[in-house]
């Protein structure tokens, strides 16, 4: 059994942090923007356009730029000098937040989103392999959960910083000097991205995952899409982070139609989504330590109210009311004694969480008040492990395919763009409305569920039975 060096891969999940804070960030950029630049929420909506599309550009221009050396690009560069040259040019992104706050430039906000999102393309390509790798391989999706975990850490200090930034000088109603209070949070962790740029530089993350750097010179696109696991996998991330991201930046529109909530009340409840994936993947992480399962049963009761805690604690900081969300932990118990039921399985993880995923929407759509909005967060909960899951089945036995796959999953993230603003457009139809536009993710879920039964299936007839745990359920 291949072991964890902890200390590469705590250096490696930092980067995961970054990805969060500026996916949840988003949510509270489109009603800012949408009410200073009077836009309908359709239009609104292109800032997720435009930040998920970049990792399908980014991707692209992986899959040109390897066919012209002829050779992976990261076998070229090295997985550190990959992290390093993402995140100069997610730095760079950041920069054109100066002149579209300034300006109230639209434009120029979609394209420093879009230029950030390509940065984070090519980083996403290496980092996800990496963590996958970094041990043994039947908790590969153990070790992505914890990087998952890390992730929202980011997701969930995000939405409150970004809204602090902007209503906390602008509360006034004056949207000239809220937009211009945008820049500030960017600028800052574009800061960020170049000191984590010269630290990946030294690191000691692996620069190869595999010793053979030559076996995957001839891989072209075409052999890996022809795999059908692949080919599912793609689809199955398109989905996932489409109702991920369409619940989540929806949910601002839903709460100012039937709750009357104001832009500058949204950031606790975005906050809440996003801390409930770090809540469901912490939860599923223990089995990631090598700890004896007397102790991982305890981290994987005690880590999901860490997890919860930190939320409480991040907004309780910034002045919200958190009484408000004790009754969120009746939702987060079940999302625990899923956890257990699953024992870490990433197809029964797959599986399960779907089924819970659909019925929270479910609830959300026919319910009313404060019930729908905690049933559509719930939707975090149980998306919180989907990403390793999928990642872990469809790259599972591909050896020296594993970059190209990587790839061309990381590529359809832009589901994530292209479900919610397809929820939008539904949304505005008279007959369907905002609530009802939500029956998208509940279809979503259903296929995500298709997924994980079929490419098991799949799996098993190939001799491939490692993306299981070996380990006892915790």
């Amino acid at each position: 059994m291949k072991k964890t060096n902890f200390s590469a891969f705590g250096a490696l999940i930092t980067i995961f942090f970054f990805w969060g804070f500026v996916a949840s960030s988003n949510d509270i950029l489109i009603p800012v923007f949408k009410s200073a630049l009077n836009l309908k929420q359709e239009k609104a909506q292109l800032i997720s356009v435009a930040f998920y599309i970049a990792y399908t550009v980014g991707s692209l221009l992986y899959f040109l730029l390897s066919a012209l050396l002829k050779k992976d690009l990261l076998k070229i560069l090295g997985y550190r000098n990959g992290l390093a040259i993402g995140l100069i040019i997610s730095a760079l992104g950041t920069l054109l937040f100066i002149p579209a706050a300034d300006n109230a430039s639209f434009g120029l906000l979609l394209a420093g989103l879009f230029t950030v999102g390509i940065g984070f393309a090519l980083q996403q390509i290496a980092a996800n392999p990496l963590a996958i790798n970094m041990g043994d391989p039947s908790t590969g999706n153990l070790r992505l959960s914890l990087a998952g975990g890390i992730n929202n850490v980011g997701t969930t200090i995000g939405p409150v910083l970004v809204s602090f930034a902007i209503f906390g000088t602008a509360g006034s109603g004056n949207m000239t000097l809220e937009l211009s209070s945008v820049k500030i949070p960017y600028l800052v962790l574009g800061a960020a991205f170049l000191a984590a740029a010269v630290f990946f530089k030294w690191s000691k993350v692996p620069d190869q995952i595999s010793d053979d750097s030559d076996t995957s010179a001839q891989v072209s696109v075409l052999e890996v899409v022809k795999k059908p696991q692949v080919l599912l996998a793609m689809i199955a991330i398109f989905v996932y982070v489409g109702v991920e991201v369409a619940t989540a930046s929806n949910l601002p529109e839903f709460m100012k139609q039937k709750l009357g909530t104001n832009e500058s009340e949204i950031a606790p409840f975005v906050s809440l989504f996003w801390a409930s994936l770090m809540i469901g993947r912490w939860s599923s992480a223990a089995g990631a330590f090598g700890v004896s399962n007397e102790l991982k049963q305890k981290l994987s009761l005690l880590l999901p109210f860490m997890a919860f805690a930190i939320f409480m604690l991040v907004n309780y900081i910034a002045g919200h009311n958190v009484q408000l969300f004790y009754p969120y932990l009746f939702l987060v118990l079940v999302l625990m004694l899923a956890d257990a039921f699953t024992g870490g399985n990433p197809v029964r993880q797959l599986v399960v969480y779907s089924i819970l995923g659909a019925l929270s929407l479910v609830v959300g759509i026919f319910a009313s008040g404060m019930v729908s909005v905690f049933a559509f967060i719930a939707v975090g909960l149980f998306c919180s492990t989907l990403w390793p899951c999928i990642f872990t089945l469809g790259i599972a036995g591909l050896n020296e395919k594993t970059n190209m796959a990587s790839s061309l999953m990381i590529m359809m993230i832009m589901g994530g763009g292209f479900i919610s603003q397809w929820q939008a457009s539904l949304g505005n139809f008279s007959a369907v409305g905002i609530q009802g536009s939500y029956w998208l993710g509940v279809f979503c879920f259903a296929y995500l569920a298709f997924f994980a039964v079929t490419v098991s299936r799949m799996l098993k007839k190939q001799g491939i039975n490692e993306v299981a745990p070996s380990d006892t359920p915790h």
